[in-house]
């Protein structure tokens, strides 16, 4: 249960500036159907974080406590430069003809597959004896990003003050990420 809230937190940060809310708010408003498009984007989460936590499973035996210290690092860092860009807006899946849940299933999984959420979900299964704890927690946190999202539409989503709270969350993972990364290493 160790990785459970620190993999929550994490990918609740890390979702809350990123582009799969804002594809669930655009879907959202186009089909009218809030809750079944934040239910298909919880399946693709759950899907791609499965795949980042069996991963994370498997390399695990092969790490280090050290090492599993730098994954994290590494992990933070990694979302730090990706707070700290200009965020891109997603692929708007207009042309795409496969229904709500469908559609927003893949185009979340699509848009999702190897972000930053799934990334903190590798590190935190590599470290923990339970790795599914990791996929839970961070499932569960883009869950809840993305309900409210698409709860709040397009519009009022991106009236949220999505770039400040993006620098903030950049800054923070940064600094994280350099003092577990310089203790990781031995260098303090």
């Amino acid at each position: 249960m160790e990785a459970l809230v620190p993999a929550f937190v994490a990918a609740l940060l890390a979702q809350i500036g990123d582009r799969s809310p804002w594809l669930v708010a655009i879907l959202a408003d186009r089909y009218g159907k809030p809750f079944t498009i934040a239910l298909a984007a919880l399946f693709a989460h759950a899907a791609g974080n499965a795949i980042a936590g069996a991963g994370g499973a498997l390399i695990a035996p092969m790490l280090t406590p050290n090492a599993k210290q730098l994954l994290i690092a590494l992990a933070l860092i990694f979302a730090a430069s990706g707070a700290l860009w200009r965020l891109k807006a997603p692929d708007r899946l207009e042309r795409w003809r496969l229904g709500s849940w469908l559609t927003a299933f893949l185009g979340i999984f699509i848009l999702a597959l190897g972000d930053t959420t799934q990334f903190f979900t590798f590190a935190f299964a590599a470290r923990g004896p339970s790795p599914w704890t990791a996929v839970v927690g961070a499932t569960v946190a883009a869950f809840a990003v993305n309900l409210i999202a698409a709860l709040m539409g397009e519009a009022s989503w991106r009236r949220l003050p999505l770039h400040r709270i993006r620098v903030g969350v950049g800054v923070l993972a940064l600094g994280g990420g350099a003092v577990l990364g310089v203790s990781a290493l031995q260098l303090i």
